[in-house]
Formats: C-alpha cells, sequence, structure tokens
C-alpha cells in the first residue's frame, strides 16, 4: 500500500517536473539578465518586458494574433454547432461526411493543407490570396475538429435529440430550439472545443507563413523574426512566449468557469425535465 502510494507519488511528480521545467526556464530566461554557468539566472530584470511592450510592432502582432483567434472562434461556433444538431435530429447519414471531413487537420501536415488552399484559391478565388479573409477560413477549416469533438459529445451526453423533440412537442421552433434548449444543455462542450480552436489559431504558424507571410504578421512570426535576426534577442522571445502562456492559460480558465456554471445548469434542466 504504501509502495503503491509513493510509486504515484514519483510518477505524478515526474509528470509535473516534465512538464513544468521547460516552463519555468523560459520564466526565469525572461527575467534573467544574464545566464552563463549556475543553474540559476546570474541576476534579474524587467527591462525585457518593458521593451516587449513598447515595441508597437509586438503590440500590434498581439492584437492581430487576438483579434484572428477570437473570430475564428466564433465562425466555429457558429457553423459546427447548427451542423452538428442537424446532424443528431435530421440527418444522421452526414455523420461520416463530418468525420472524414474532421480527420483531414490531423491526418495531413498543415503545410500540405497551406499549400492545398494556395493552389485552391488561385483557380477559384484568385482574390482572395494575401488576405486575411483567406487566412482565416483556412484556420477555421483546421481548428473545426477540436470544436466538432466537443460538441458532438457535449450532445450526446445531454440527449440532445430528445431534448429537441420535447421542445418541438412544446412549439418551438429550430432557431429558438437551438437558442434556448441546444445552447444551454452543450455549453460545456463549446466551451471547451472554443478554448482548443482558440489557441490552435492563436499558435499556428505554417499557415500564417504560408497564406499570408509579412502581410498580416502574427505573433508566431514576429517570434520567427526574433529568433532568425542578425541581432536575436531571446529574452524578448522567451517574454512572448510567456505571453502566449498567460494568453492560453486564462482562456483555458475562462472555459473551466463556464464549465462549471453551465454544467450545473444542465444538469438542474435535465432533472426538471425528467420530473415532468
Amino acid at each position: 500500500m504504501v509502495l503503491g502510494r509513493m510509486a504515484r507519488w514519483l510518477l505524478f511528480g515526474g509528470i509535473a517536473v516534465y512538464l513544468l521545467l521547460p516552463i519555468l526556464a523560459v520564466v526565469l530566461y525572461a527575467f534573467a539578465t544574464r545566464w552563463t554557468a549556475n543553474v540559476l539566472p546570474d541576476g534579474y530584470t524587467l527591462q525585457h518586458w518593458f521593451t516587449a511592450f513598447a515595441d508597437p510592432r509586438m503590440i500590434s502582432a498581439l492584437l492581430r494574433t487576438l483579434g484572428l483567434a477570437l473570430l475564428v472562434t466564433l465562425i466555429d461556433i457558429l457553423i459546427v454547432v447548427p451542423a452538428v444538431y442537424w446532424r443528431w435530429t435530421r440527418n444522421s447519414s452526414i455523420r461520416s461526411h463530418i468525420e472524414l471531413t474532421a480527420a483531414i487537420p490531423f491526418s495531413m501536415p498543415y503545410i500540405v493543407i497551406a499549400f492545398g488552399i494556395l493552389s485552391l484559391s488561385g483557380e477559384v478565388v484568385p482574390m482572395l490570396q494575401g488576405t486575411v479573409w483567406l487566412l482565416t477560413l483556412a484556420h477555421v477549416a483546421v481548428a473545426f475538429p477540436f470544436l466538432y469533438w466537443a460538441v458532438d459529445g457535449a450532445m450526446a451526453a445531454a440527449n440532445i435529440r430528445l431534448l429537441n423533440e420535447a421542445a418541438q412537442t412544446c412549439g418551438a421552433k429550430p432557431l429558438e430550439t437551438l437558442r434556448q434548449v441546444v445552447f444551454p444543455n452543450v455549453a460545456p462542450g463549446i466551451a471547451t472545443g472554443a478554448m482548443l480552436v482558440f489557441a490552435v489559431s492563436f499558435n499556428e504558424f505554417a499557415i500564417v507563413q504560408i497564406l499570408v507571410g509579412s502581410r498580416y504578421e502574427t505573433l508566431s512570426l514576429y517570434s520567427l523574426d526574433l529568433l532568425t535576426g542578425t541581432n536575436a534577442d531571446f529574452n524578448q522571445l522567451a517574454v512572448i512566449t510567456c505571453i502566449t502562456f498567460v494568453v492560453v492559460f486564462l482562456v483555458s480558465l475562462a472555459s473551466v468557469y463556464w464549465n462549471q456554471g453551465r454544467g450545473q445548469a444542465g444538469s438542474l434542466f435535465q432533472a426538471k425535465q425528467g420530473g415532468r
């Protein structure tokens, strides 16, 4: 018993060190004056942070990245939730087609997908090439599987087909059913999937580099420039990495908070439906 408990602590401790040590190293480097032969930095300073936030180029890249990730998340929610709802309630035969489409971003490298989008758009809609709109559509396409699987699982758990029949019995129209029944009961799945979509879009690099390049510089492209420039500023690069950690972590916290409240509300709703 004692040996088993010690083994679990050692296992979880090892996993924690493995996951947290690189993050801790980046955070320390973002505050380090110099880091030579010692285990810890030789000194600490906030100058790298002041320099980063005083750089208009970095601020612009951060705002562009945030705006793009939020727009992609919103579009995916507006497309995926009604599509999955339709699949569950009206046409279950489209499931295989949706799941095949959702498997493409996992089975093909983003570079291949980006060049495919570039080639297709050049033949069909050449006016979109090099624009943020084509980049947005590309991110929507590669990120939607994360939302799809989360929403599909949430609808299965909520028995959305039964809830839809109950709403129709009460005379609710499809849009009313989506707004008042579907969204409240699958909100935890939407929040979880939206968090993943946001993270994918926020950190994506290959598609941005190929489709728009420096015409729409995101935080990942700005980081690449810092890394490969002749006067590479690795401390500022560590600051940007910390900013990315913080943004994604805050989005994750928001998703957890949303899930708690909505999960309780969904349980109460289902309990009332069962009581009736």
